[in-house]
């Protein structure tokens, strides 16, 4: 038996003629209509879920009472297509098996065709565009089903209609589909008068301020949307709604403000001039965040005024952010509030202070907050203490986000006080706590706990006691085998701090086998992760034996090293000479590197010299040559390479002191009396003229560089 399947393509045309034809059919079980449903079933069970047409017609339950919503759909009585929309409604409210039994069925084409058509009744336009909304508030799939039927394009020419009752509920379906994860949300910016025709609707009614301003704050997703909404006058279409007598109007408004001045200085700075009923716009926001208000909008206030304060709009010093913003976000981390809230105040409280040493001190000390943190990671400490099962079933599923915001804001609060981060390492097991976060399963919860620790590990205290009693090294040389990119950055960032010479970690992650992973960090392509690897290296090479010096150069290679000494990444440039510089360090070093890969070191040196690069870069490159002249050996590859020489007369008089300064350095340890052949060497540099330029550096005004140059001459008095 041969079966043959014939898959119609979906195309709205082709839909749009067969409802027209089903449409003027007298019977509606007659053969058009039956056609027009059959393809219509077949062409949406493709669509629905994106999944395998056999799959779906074996997976799906589609019962007897389902396919006779749809049929009504197919009515030539206006009346009864009236009638079956709302029972239709009725049908789908809370019942997720029968919403997707429908969709599978074809009843979102259907709805969407009798929703667009003009000679269908305002009533029967709206009942579709209700029961789409609900349809919109099943699963995820039911959404993705929506929008691969065009419902989104559908649902904004429908806004187009005069009617106020009929544009309330396309803009609420439009709402539930676009509060949606799976949406995409730049279908709202596709056509470019959907974005003021939705501004000028703000004023119709409260439904409409409190659908629009909704979409808008889950639309707005990057900075290109952010000045797409201002542009087109959201701050001031927006601002009049903050003092809305609706409190969702009022709440919508303020979350549209807090997506709107995210990272955004020319939005935040447009804020601080707004006034809202004579009243500047951030004492508005203080009052939102007053303690009689709900704590959606103490919270989201705060936030407003948090992104105002990081965009450089309000000051850290502010009373505002002082007094009201941060005291707020420090109150919503106690353990009487919801798991959602504490999570949102703590990472919100990490963003407001990140930068800024005194906002951190100040929350430090602000209601126990460090001791407080540590219930993050006890919650919920007891199951008594949470009537409702399905809260409490939520909250354990969602602990680990209250964890990854308690390392957010420990690594925030420690970023830069010692005495912060010595009362954070005290606070209970808590370094137990970080290396048990390194090894979560939940890649965020690793990442926060990476962060902490790097924050951490900017104290040479805790580098010489915490760090080094927990051996919270072997960790992170387990979370550097396999990461994701961002949780590799600061791994490696971390363990540059570890690779410190005052560090007790050092030894044992030098045995570990390291030199090898961070050599392979510097392949990457992530000019992060390439500045983390040689940084590393060059921790390492600081002060170190011959024998971690040579195997740095082995494991590296030549060519590699070259490489990133020409890497359009400056950071990367910078490390790598620095790493140079402390390979060349203490006499029997310089000469044995240089013995073999001297030739190759002076091209670079050269090509660096002759290049347009920054002063710092050109400055160390002068002291790598400093380094080599102070080599026994090594110095001769200088004294023979007359053109190196003219470089380094040229820096010698070059305006700028730093540079001058360094190459006077390079001199001294070519001419220094003590050393064999300082004769000669002082001789061939007088015939070059550098005598003369150096007795001109004596009279310099900078007293660093004007002692160098007298020290230089002192060499050839002696």
């Amino acid at each position: 038996m041969v079966v043959c399947l014939l898959l119609l393509t979906y195309d709205a045309k082709f839909q749009k003629q067969q409802f027209a034809t089903c449409s003027k059919s007298k019977t509606s079980g007659g053969a058009h209509t039956q056609a027009a449903r059959s393809v219509l079933v077949l062409c949406t069970k493709v669509a629905h879920k994106g999944g395998n047409l056999f799959s779906q017609l074996a997976s799906t339950e589609v019962t007897a009472t389902s396919r006779h919503y749809v049929d009504r759909l197919f009515d030539p009585d206006p009346q009864k297509v009236v009638q079956g929309v709302i029972d239709m409604k009725n049908a789908v409210i809370g019942n997720n098996k029968q919403k997707a039994n429908l969709i599978v069925l074809g009843a979102v084409p259907r709805l969407l065709y009798l929703l667009q058509q003009r000679t269908s009744s305002l009533e029967l336009r709206t009942e579709c565009a209700v029961v789409l909304g609900s349809l919109a508030m099943g699963t995820e799939n039911n959404i993705k089903s929506l929008v691969d039927c065009h419902i989104i394009p559908a649902l904004l020419q429908g806004l187009l209609c005069p009617d106020l009752v009929f544009i309330e509920a396309c803009l609420r379906c439009l709402r539930t589909v676009f509060i949606s994860p799976v949406t995409p949300v730049q279908l709202l910016y596709t056509d470019p008068t959907v974005i003021p025709h939705l501004m000028s609707l703000l004023s119709h009614s409260q439904r409409t301020q409190e659908y629009i301003t909704q979409i808008f704050s889950h639309c707005c997703k990057t900075p290109e949307h952010q000045t797409v909404l201002f542009n087109h006058g959201a701050v001031q279409n927006i601002a009049p709604l903050l003092i809305s007598p609706f409190y969702k109007v009022r709440m919508q408004a303020l979350k549209c403000f807090s997506v709107l001045a995210y990272e955004n200085t020319q939005v935040s700075m447009t804020l601080m001039n707004v006034l809202v009923d004579g009243e500047r716009l951030a004492q508005v926001f203080v009052k939102m965040m007053q303690r009689d208000q709900p704590i959606e909008m103490q919270l989201t206030a705060a936030k407003c005024l948090t992104y105002m304060c990081r965009a450089g709009a309000i000051g850290t010093d502010d009373n505002c952010i002082v007094l009201k913003t941060l005291p707020c976000l420090v109150r919503m981390c106690s353990k009487e509030h919801l798991l959602e809230e504490r999570v949102e105040g703590a990472e919100t409280l990490a963003y407001l202070m990140e930068p800024d040493v005194e906002l951190q001190r100040i929350a430090s000390t602000t209601d126990h907050l460090v001791a407080t943190l540590a219930d993050y990671f006890k919650y919920p400490s007891s199951v008594s203490a949470i009537t409702d099962i399905k809260r409490l079933d939520h909250d354990l599923k969602h602990a680990h986000e209250l964890r990854q915001a308690a390392f957010k804001l420990y690594a925030s609060l420690g970023s830069n006080d010692e005495d912060i981060r010595k009362k954070i390492t005290e606070t209970e097991n808590m370094m137990d706590r970080i290396v048990s976060g390194l090894s979560e399963s939940s890649i965020k919860v690793r990442l926060a706990a990476v962060r902490c620790l790097h924050s951490l590990s900017r104290s040479v205290q805790q580098l010489r006691t915490s760090f080094h009693d927990h051996a919270v090294w072997k960790p992170l040389m387990k979370l550097l085998q396999n990461a994701p990119d961002e949780v590799l950055i600061m791994a490696s960032s971390t363990i540059c701090n570890l690779l410190l010479e005052f560090s007790p970690s050092k030894e044992p992650i030098l045995e570990s086998g390291v030199i090898e992973l961070l050599c392979s960090l510097t392949k990457s392509d992530s000019p992060a992760l390439r500045v983390n690897g040689i940084w590393a290296l060059m921790n390492m090479a600081f002060q170190a034996d011959q024998k971690i010096k040579m195997e740095i150069v082995r494991c590296l290679g030549t060519e590699q090293l070259f490489r990133l000494l020409s890497d359009p990444d400056n950071n990367v440039l910078m490390k790598t000479l620095g790493l140079l510089r402390n390979l060349l360090s203490t006499r029997p070093h310089i000469d044995q590197i240089m013995s073999s890969h001297g030739k190759q070191i002076m091209q670079a040196v050269t090509l660096i010299l002759e290049s347009e690069h920054s002063i710092e870069v050109k400055e160390q490159t002068l002291c790598i040559l400093a380094n080599i002249a102070d080599g026994n050996t090594a110095k001769e590859l200088l004294m023979t390479n007359d053109d190196m020489l003219q470089k380094v007369k040229y820096y010698l008089g070059h305006s700028n002191v730093k540079l001058q300064l360094a190459a006077t350095y390079c001199i001294s340890n070519l001419i220094w009396n003590e050393e064999d052949g300082s004769q000669e060497r002082q001789d061939k540099l007088r015939e070059m003229g550098f005598v003369d330029i150096l007795h001109k550096l004596t009279q310099s005004s900078d007293p660093s560089l004007c002692d160098r140059a007298k020290t230089a001459m002192q060499q050839y008095l002696a």
